[in-house]
């Protein structure tokens, strides 16, 4: 692909998007970016980009700068903007990063995708091929940006790549040696439009391989499972309850892995460190697809043993007064609330809301009703969620994370867990997931080492 002297617009500048310039520039492209951030969002990271000669439009989109484009590579979660739509319609090439960065790699991509787990699935993945001796990359939304490898990458390398629907909406030719796909459920219906619309995306990770390729499909999961049927590559599934011919499942306490011959069990279940059934299926999903890129039951053993997780997934915070408390930041749907809330066995008190995705939030009622004391609500989707709530457990609203926590541990009794679950994304208070998950554990704190100066009871 020449990208010389092309006039190629980045839509985003974040992480993503300065990669992107780095690259572009260095193929001899003339960029420009746009975003519709005020320039003084960026600081004085764009004045190394324009001594280049990249071309920034900020505070909004322009739609010549679109129409004007010989190609158009948008930042991951950059919504389907009217500006790209019609300079698509024009014929103007509308690529993701990942697809461009496709056409130039070398080695083998492992494509993770998935409605929850992706994150876990693919570092506990990358961290197995590493102690297998592998020489393993992680990249996508928990990494380096893919194309950040284009440059200097060599054959024998394996790119542990997590995909989100928004990347893969915009892909054409790009296909994974490996595709693994966890789940999926309802999500990002602002961005999409309909469910199937999302499942579409996810589902281009496993239809476009080829004899060649493998795919590692959640068998329990009824709609990941029908890509089998229409998958041309060799399919693999994992499963808590079946034992799928070939893949990895449970058996007697251990996590097994066969390929229609022996079975191998490789670990016993009791070593798994990550709460919930939802992390024994991602751990499945890891064991099966470190055994195919052949990494020994050995070091996977080790690897499991010694992985305990990432911030922001069911992470414990501290326990104050008898009260854990545990952030679950990471959790912006209501499928992955719902899991956060099945991994725990005490009553809970369940902090919801920030900006809804667009979807359903009364799934979640049975669920509060069984096994939530109070729900704390916050954010933008506060009224929707108690509205879907239906009186099914008492509700406190809170303006501030200050108040969340407060409000929380108020409502909580010793031996309960206070549970940051929230159902939303972050960006109606924060920049980010991470963000958010910090600022409820630097709350967290706060109020210990206050009742600690205070010396007060509850």
């Amino acid at each position: 692909m020449e990208l010389r002297g092309k006039n190629v617009l980045v839509v985003g500048f974040e992480r993503t998007g300065e990669a992107l310039c780095r690259f572009l520039l260095d193929r001899g492209a003339r960029v420009s970016v746009s975003d519709k951030r005020p320039a003084a969002a960026f600081g004085a990271r764009p004045g190394a980009f324009a001594g280049r000669g990249v071309a920034f439009e900020t505070g909004g989109h322009r739609p010549e700068t679109f129409l004007g484009a010989d190609l158009i590579v948008p930042s991951p979660g950059v919504p389907p903007l009217p500006e790209i739509l019609a300079a698509r319609e024009k014929g103007v090439p509308v690529l993701a990063e990942v697809e461009l960065a496709g056409r130039f790699l070398r080695g083998r991509v492992v494509g993770v995708t998935g409605t929850n787990g992706k994150s876990t699935t693919a570092t506990l993945l990358h961290e197995i091929l590493l102690d297998g001796g592998l020489r393993s990359r992680l990249a996508g939304n928990i990494g380096k940006p893919l194309i950040s490898f284009a440059d200097k990458s060599r054959d024998g390398d394996i790119y542990v790549t997590e995909l989100s629907s928004f990347q893969l909406a915009w892909t054409e030719l790009f296909t994974p040696a490996l595709a693994v796909v966890l789940n999926v459920s309802e999500n990002h219906l602002d961005w999409h439009g309909t469910f199937d619309s999302y499942f579409a995306a996810k589902a281009k990770l496993v239809l476009r391989q080829g004899p060649d390729g493998r795919a590692v499909l959640n068998r329990d999961d009824a709609r990941v499972w029908g890509l089998a049927g229409q998958a041309a590559s060799r399919v693999y599934g994992f499963s808590r309850r079946r034992r799928p011919a070939r893949g990895a499942f449970v058996e007697d306490g251990f996590v097994a892995v066969r390929d229609g011959g022996r079975t191998e069990r490789v670990l016993p279940v009791a070593s798994i460190r990550l709460p919930g059934a939802h992390n024994l299926e991602n751990v499945l999903a890891a064991v099966l697809a470190g055994r195919l890129l052949g990494v020994p039951a050995a070091p996977i053993r080790r690897t499991v043993r010694g992985f305990r997780g990432l911030e922001h997934r069911l992470e414990d915070v501290l326990t104050v007064r008898g009260v854990r408390f545990v952030n679950d930041s990471k959790a912006t749907s209501v499928d992955a609330a719902l899991k956060a809330l099945a991994s725990i066995d005490r009553p809970v008190v369940l902090v919801l809301g920030g900006r809804g995705k667009g979807g359903d939030f009364t799934p979640l009622r049975a669920a509060v009703r069984r096994r939530v004391r109070t729900a704390v609500l916050v954010g933008e989707a506060a009224g929707e969620i108690e509205s879907a709530l239906a009186g099914a457990a008492p509700v406190v609203r809170a303006a501030t994370y200050r108040e969340v926590v407060r409000a929380a541990f108020a409502a909580a009794r010793p031996g309960d867990v206070v549970l940051l679950a929230p159902a939303c994304t972050s960006w109606d208070m924060f920049r980010d997931f991470e963000e958010r998950g910090r600022t409820f554990k630097a709350e967290v704190r706060r109020l210990a080492a206050g009742l600690g100066r205070t010396g007060g009871r509850r």
